[in-house]
């Protein structure tokens, strides 16, 4: 009788442990997924939401990535865009010049191999896969230059494949800007 009464305890026991374990492990799932959902939210980490094309192989004849369209422009709301090309072993343009407190949207792509934008000193990271656009909105609080290396390997010549972007006042960037369509540092 006793084993009975022991057994019948042992598996109360068993019971409320496996309850409190379950507990745990959707208490720790529900964290992760909020979380996520709060990192996703007012981080602005979210997967796009349409993807757009351009083939790697005429962007250099016609089209938003032609080299005169490159660098950066003022859009008719006021904010900026940056266009720019990953090639081996080489950003087009090598240099971009941006204002500081303004909306700037890079629009990048890659005309051959996998490519990464990295600007040094932001959480700026894109992707640049051969026909594909990538698009990412962006604002730099101050001024100052950003080196802007390729962080995924493209080839032999990888290392030496480093860009730059100098952030100025949004005053300077529209007296720079006021005779030109795009700038660049070379401008």
């Amino acid at each position: 009788m006793t084993s009975e009464v022991d057994h019948g305890i042992g598996e109360a026991v068993a019971a409320r442990i496996e309850r409190r374990w379950a507990t745990l492990s959707i208490v720790i799932v529900g964290v992760l997924v909020g979380t996520a959902t709060y990192i996703g939210i007012h981080q602005a980490t979210m997967p796009q939401g349409h993807v757009e094309t351009a083939d790697p192989k005429t962007l250099h004849l016609s089209g938003e990535f032609v080299e005169s369209n490159l660098g950066s422009a003022v859009e008719a709301d006021g904010s900026v865009t940056v266009r720019a090309i990953g090639q081996q072993y080489s950003f087009t343009p090598q240099c971009v010049v941006v204002p500081s407190e303004t909306p700037i949207k890079f629009r990048a792509t890659s005309a051959d191999v996998v490519h990464g934008l990295l600007i040094e000193g932001t959480n700026i990271n894109i992707m640049l896969v051969p026909g594909y656009v990538s698009d990412l909105p962006v604002r730099f609080k101050a001024p100052g230059d950003h080196v802007m290396p390729c962080q995924e390997f493209c080839g032999i010549g990888h290392q030496g494949m480093w860009g730059k972007v100098k952030v100025v006042d949004k005053t300077a960037f529209l007296n720079l800007m006021a005779s030109k369509r795009r700038l660049t540092c070379v401008d």
